[in-house]
Order: structure tokens, then C-alpha cells, then sequence
């Protein structure tokens, strides 16, 4: 699967699915094979390491010294299959599977010149990438189910973060472009005219293209009071979107730091878990539950958090209920012609 700028698919806490293929055999996709290509070629280059096809024919064993977690499988089968192609692997276990002490990891076979000259290589690979996997592995199990991603403060770029895949960890963006991160270096170089950093990170925030960026970004803060500042900016433009004819009034009561700190919490908190169902389409899979319920679908004409076809998808999944769509109205149910409906149909049901 490819990727551009901004393409975030899920949100880029985990972006392992444009590391590896999911379409029949599984295996590194274009992304990691390029990356892998870099660096190995690079690790050759710095150890004068090329393939010589001569010698006897020897085989190589790689046993691990300690338990732990294997990472590097892929990563050495395309080196030695593009840098050496004299000598072969035979791998004992898979990418991911935990290993005991003295247990066999892999074979490599071929003529002593073609395995000596690759198997440092070789090792350096499995012990950083398998070391990398079994530390991941190792704070997932003494975390209590917290989630632990890696950051792009890796030495090894895509490598580290394949390993921190293996182990159970979270790859975060794979670079700069993969989803929007403001932090203190961002801040300095956009020519903010203010007298506190605090008010330069509310202005960064007000300057996003939410219709583009709000998928997923990050604002890094230094104290409350930024995290605040950034939560209001947030909020005041999320609640902009609930009306089409907006009030300063109910706009000023989300500049309040008590409030936008609520609204940002609960908000970005079933944001980024999805709302808590299993697929995007669950409640409208579910719709039997209550189908037999009286109810009614009132939609603003002009809401651009829940757009019209999320109601008329409900409306053909649910045609039992009744459907109305308020022409001058956006998302917020204080809108006129929303609260009308809303009380003509409190009075309707009022005696079921």
C-alpha cells in the first residue's frame, strides 16, 4: 500500500500497515524493501563486504545467547538475497516468535568467502532488531496494557520501527509528512508575533487547515497552560462547525480553559479509539436492536459534523423510523427548526 502526505488511512499512532503486505503472502511491502535496500547497502558498504563465491562449502549457525523476541528476518533474506546470492538462509523460526537461550535461529549456507564476508552483517541485524522487539515486547507486559509506540528518533528509520512493530509496539508517523506534529522548532520558524509562547501555540492552532489536517495532529506543549491555549483554539473552532449561523455567545463559553479542556478530552478520546465500536459501520449493522422502537431521524441540511449522507444511511437501514431533514439548520439540536422538531416529537412519543 502506498503512501503521500496526509494519507492517514488509521491514525498514525500505527502506521505498520504500509510497512508490510496484507494481499496474499505476507511480506514487506515497496516502503520497507526500499528502506531495507538503503541501509543494508549502506552497512556493506562501511564493512567492504561483498559477496565471493569462494572457499569450501561451510553453513553458519546463528544461536541465540538469551531469550527474546526475533526481528530481522525480512531485512536479511533481501540483503543476502540482493548482495549474496552464493549463499542462501534456513530460518528455524519466524518473524516475532520468542526464542529460548541456545536455541537455533537460523542457517546460513554457501562458500566460506560469500558466508564470512556477510554473516557480521548479518548479525549486527538480528541482535539490534530482535533487542529492539524484545524490549517493546518486554514494556507491553509490564505496562498493564497501556500502548507504547516509538517516535521518529530512530537510528535505523523504518528498521527500528519494523522491530518495534514485532514486539508488539506501535510505529507512530514513519516520516515528517505522514501526519501533521507542531512542536517548539515549528513554532520558531513561523513568524508568530506574540509575547508568550503560550499564545504562539494558540495561533499555530488556529492557523491549521482543519479540513485537511484534523485526521490526526500533534501539539507538543511544554506546560498546562499551552495545552490549554491549544485546547481552546481547538474547541472554539469545533464548536464553530456545530451551527450554521453561529453566536459569538456560545462561541466565548468555549474560550473557557474548564470547559475546552473537557471538550478536548472527550472529544479526542473517542476520536482516536473510533468511537469504541469495531468497525466503522457497526450501528447501522446493529440497527435490529431497535428497529421496532418509535424514533425519529431529524437531520440538519447544512451539518458538516454528522454530513447528510450519515442520516440518509441511517434512514435506508432504518426506514421504520421517521426522517426529516431542516433545511436552515446545521449539526447543534439549539438550532430553531432542529429544537422545533425535537419537541414535536417529544410531544408525539409522549404517551407511548
Amino acid at each position: 500500500m502506498a503512501t503521500s502526505p496526509r494519507n492517514v488511512e488509521r491514525l498514525p499512532h500505527d502506521r505498520s500497515h504500509l510497512l508490510c503486505l496484507t494481499d496474499g503472502d505476507r511480506g514487506p511491502s515497496r516502503i520497507l524493501l526500499d528502506s531495507i535496500d538503503r541501509w543494508t547497502s549502506a552497512m556493506l558498504a562501511d564493512d567492504l563486504a561483498k559477496d565471493k563465491a569462494e572457499g569450501g562449502y561451510i553453513m553458519g549457525r546463528v544461536i541465540s545467547k538469551q531469550s527474546g523476541v526475533i526481528a530481522g528476518r525480512y531485512v536479511v533474506n533481501r540483503m543476502i538475497e540482493r548482495w549474496f546470492q552464493s549463499c542462501s538462509a534456513s530460518w528455524s523460526v519466524d518473524e516475532g516468535q520468542m526464542v529460548s537461550e541456545e536455541e537455533l535461529i537460523l542457517s546460513i549456507e554457501g562458500p566460506s568467502e560469500g558466508v564470512l564476508r556477510c554473516e557480521r552483517v548479518v548479525l549486527n541485524i538480528i541482535g539490534r532488531m530482535s533487542g529492539i522487539a524484545t524490549e517493546t515486547s518486554e514494556w507491553l507486559n509490564t505496562s498493564g496494557g497501556l500502548p507504547v509506540a516509538c517516535t521518529r528518533k530512530t537510528e535505523w528509520g523504518l528498521l527500528d520501527k519494523w522491530a518495534v512493530h514485532v514486539g508488539g509496539g506501535l510505529t507512530h508517523r514513519l516520516n515528517r509528512e505522514d501526519a501533521l506534529m507542531i512542536k517548539e522548532n515549528d513554532l520558531a520558524t513561523m513568524e508568530i508575533e506574540v509575547s508568550d509562547e503560550s499564545s504562539a501555540v494558540a495561533v499555530a492552532v488556529n492557523r491549521l487547515d482543519f479540513e485537511k489536517e484534523a485526521s490526526f495532529c500533534t501539539v507538543e506543549v511544554c506546560n498546562t497552560k499551552q495545552a490549554i491555549e491549544a485546547a481552546k483554539a481547538w474547541s472554539i473552532w469545533e464548536a464553530s462547525t456545530s451551527k450554521l449561523f453561529q453566536s459569538g455567545k456560545s462561541l466565548h463559553h468555549f474560550a473557557n480553559a474548564s470547559v475546552a479542556e473537557a471538550f478536548a478530552r472527550i472529544e479526542c478520546h473517542y476520536f482516536i479509539n473510533q468511537g469504541f465500536f469495531k468497525n466503522d459501520g457497526w450501528m447501522l449493522d446493529q440497527i435490529d436492536t431497535i428497529r421496532n422502537i418509535p424514533a425519529v431521524i431529524i437531520q440538519g441540511r447544512y451539518d458538516v459534523v454528522c454530513p447528510m449522507y450519515t442520516a440518509w444511511d441511517l434512514h435506508k437501514k432504518w426506514p421504520e423510523a421517521d426522517f426529516h431533514v431542516i433545511q436552515d439548520d446545521g449539526h447543534s439540536m439549539t438550532e430553531d427548526g432542529i429544537a422545533s422538531k425535537l419537541v414535536e416529537y417529544t410531544d408525539k412519543f409522549i404517551d407511548l
